[in-house]
């Protein structure tokens, strides 16, 4: 592998470019209250915050719940999302500062999310930040969600950059633990979790203003080893 060719940054998008993970846990609640459900969402988003919204809907129910179903119980709770988020889409701070930096230090930029076409517009073109992405990879262009390493692959794939060359930044455990099996290491981006709640990050941030590309590049260099991935989530 030749030693100039670039690195990759892979963004995922909630809690990552947003900090949205409360709206996320309030539409959950309201679903689960309307289903008659007790289920807890912040605990519920602790865990399994990053896989697929009809996912982690699968998890609450006692019995198995037809996919077509969980579906709709998904499409539901993205419109409860989206009418509690809708006056409150801001970048987290630093985000296009950094993403220009970026670039202009040789980064290849993609996103990549567990959400569907509809929702990442609904974030990107609002805020006017698809500009900055070379690649964009959501759920429908992917077999299986994250914690699985699907999403990470194909950006990576698509970027044209091999994957011990990217970085992943993410705010939850399963998707830490999706970079790590796409055999690359991570950023943890900490909008709604602490520190000790990630497994081996390169550094730990609440935002992106005080994060540069040449620090990035430094850490980059200072831990070479992709760390490998819990068996157990």
């Amino acid at each position: 592998m030749p030693t100039d060719q670039p690195y990759a940054l892979i963004f995922d998008m909630d809690g990552v470019l947003i900090d949205n993970t409360p709206e996320q846990a309030r539409a959950f609640q309201l679903l689960f209250r309307d289903l008659g459900l007790t289920t807890n969402a912040r605990r519920l988003l602790r865990r399994l915050n990053g896989m697929p919204a009809a996912e982690i809907l699968a998890s609450v129910f006692t019995n198995p719940v037809p996919k077509k179903q969980l579906e709709e119980y998904a499409a539901q709770r993205e419109l409860l999302y989206r009418v509690l988020y809708w006056n409150k889409r801001r970048e987290v701070a630093g985000l296009t500062a950094f993403l220009q930096a970026a670039r202009a230090a040789g980064f290849r930029i993609g996103l990549g999310t567990g959400s569907g076409d509809d929702t990442i517009a609904y974030i990107l073109d609002h805020l006017g930040l698809r500009r900055y992405f070379d690649v964009v990879v959501g759920k429908d262009d992917v077999t299986k969600g994250k914690p699985h390493p699907d999403t990470y692959r194909t950006t990576a794939r698509k970027l044209g950059i091999p994957p011990e060359r990217c970085v992943v930044l993410e705010d939850a455990v399963l998707g830490e633990q999706a970079a790590y099996r796409a055999g690359m290491r991570c950023v943890a981006v900490g909008t709604s979790l602490n520190a000790p709640d990630f497994q081996a990050p390169l550094i730990y941030i609440k935002d992106f203003t005080g994060l540069t590309p040449e620090y990035l590049l430094a850490l980059l260099e200072q831990h070479p080893t992709v760390p490998k991935p819990r068996k157990k989530q």
